[in-house]
């Protein structure tokens, strides 16, 4: 089943006797729509999983400060050539698995190739954006994952909530509601929304974590759709389908 993803053997699973566990995630194709910080992560934990292909979807140009938010190292040779993110990070992870694939931002005619994805996650910044992709992936029966990541300075110090909305059959309505609104994401400047790297990882880690528990690799007592993770209180909000 997993013939053919992988660049060299997958000696972890083999290791730990969990091998049939993984190939729960051999999935025909998975999207990320949006790889800045939080995007860029969720990649890093698909990639070292057996999903068969992984469609990457920004065409924004991959700058210096994305360096600063990603995983892994960008040299600057690799920064001067100016690449898009989704051809920075298709180059970067075809070294260790095939059938990575970059394209262009979503728009009338992208959207339509989210058709044919088994799954979606969602990490697009842009609230109009977030929207268009979000109300299609119902329309076209697709579940998703979407993240989102707010930190405010405070004095001297950050603040901030992660979250993690999850979109399939079952909690639609719910994730509707939890979705934010285009006029709350871009009352705040794109350019100043604050980000870190360690916020950014976690909220991508818990995302695919629910992703996981979605396809049956992780056991899942308490069937959460939205969670929010409160930094300075160290606590998780979940919130269940009614």
């Amino acid at each position: 089943m997993t013939d053919g993803v992988f660049k060299y053997s997958d000696t972890a699973s083999t290791h730990y006797d969990i091998v049939a566990v993984s190939e729960k995630l051999a999935l025909q194709a998975v999207a990320i729509v949006g790889l800045g910080g939080t995007g860029s992560y969720i990649l890093d934990l698909v990639a070292k999983t057996y999903v068969k292909s992984i469609h990457l979807y920004d065409d924004d140009q991959f700058e210096i400060r994305n360096a600063f938010r990603s995983p892994g190292a960008t040299s600057p040779k690799a920064l001067a050539k100016k690449p898009s993110k989704a051809e920075h990070f298709r180059d970067a992870y075809s070294v260790m698995r095939n059938n990575i694939f970059a394209h262009g931002n979503i728009d009338k005619l992208t959207i339509q190739s989210l058709r044919n994805m088994t799954f979606v996650f969602l990490a697009a910044e842009l609230g109009h954006l977030r929207m268009y992709v979000a109300e299609n992936l119902e329309d076209f029966g697709v579940p998703f994952i979407d993240v989102g990541l707010e930190v405010k300075k405070s004095d001297d110090t950050l603040r901030g909530v992660l979250r993690v909305t999850t979109s399939v059959e079952e909690s639609r309505a719910l994730a509707k509601s939890r979705l934010p609104a285009p006029r709350e994401i871009e009352e705040d400047k794109y350019s100043e929304r604050i980000q870190i790297a360690d916020l950014n990882a976690l909220n991508a880690a818990l995302a695919v974590i629910k992703w996981k528990k979605i396809f049956g690799f992780y056991g899942d007592y308490e069937n959460e759709y939205n969670s929010r993770y409160l930094i300075n209180s160290n606590c998780i909000l979940n919130k269940r389908q009614v």
